[in-house]
């Protein structure tokens, strides 16, 4: 019994190291920045400068490269696109050496459209309520029905999730729970007209119904 006891007890530590090490690896990757659409990057070839560029990656992830075509950058930290580009030179170029440079990236943001002042993208620069956002967008119009204010947020690249906000309550009650703290990419949408049936998770295709999903996710 001992001896069963024991080897439990074993295979109890190495699962715990075990998923400590996995959880670390993870907190480790997380904390890298990941490339998207829109980030602006630099490419110096040490031996090669006449095949430097500057390249945007476009919405679908792509950049065009002088020595690699097309490749899918979209979702690579800086390290993870550096080598992919070089096992892509490697086929034109003898042993090159690239010095991949973010020079820019697009910044977090969220978007308001619908019935508001200023609709468009605002910098999340602060932690930002969906009324807040709203206030900055210039508040609402006259015709907003703002007890039924439409928050959508990606959660792949088929479905939004939409949750539903009476911002009519919090403006009359100062009740603050009512509103909710935004992520970077939401959609704030204030509606004309008050929408009788909405679902709690909708295709990005069903989500035109109420605005262009390809203008605001990415």
């Amino acid at each position: 019994m001992n001896r069963i006891t024991n080897r439990l007890a074993v295979i109890a530590c190495l699962l715990f190291l075990a998923l400590r090490l996995c959880a670390g690896q993870e907190l480790q990757t997380r904390a890298r920045y990941v490339l998207r659409s829109g980030d602006t990057l630099e490419l110096q070839y040490r031996l090669t400068p006449d095949l430097n560029q500057i390249v945007v990656i476009q919405p679908d992830g792509y950049v065009n490269l002088n020595v690699a075509g097309d490749l899918h950058v979209g979702g690579l930290t800086v390290q993870q696109a550096h080598d992919l580009i070089i096992s892509k030179a490697d086929a034109r170029l003898n042993n090159p050496e690239l010095n991949l440079i973010l020079k820019d990236f697009t910044h977090p943001s969220v978007t308001v459209a619908g019935e508001v002042s200023h609709p468009g993208k605002i910098e999340l620069r602060e932690n930002t309520s969906a009324l807040g956002a709203v206030m900055s967008s210039g508040g609402f119009t006259g015709n907003a029905k703002s007890g039924q204010v439409l928050i959508f947020r990606k959660v792949n690249d088929s479905f939004a999730e939409v949750k539903q906000l009476d911002l009519a309550k919090i403006k009359k009650d100062k009740d603050l729970e009512r509103d909710m703290e935004l992520e970077p990419g939401d959609v704030v949408y204030v509606p004309r007209d008050r929408i009788a049936t909405l679902q709690h998770y909708l295709s990005l295709t069903n989500v035109g119904m109420y605005f262009d999903p390809t203008t605001f996710f990415h």
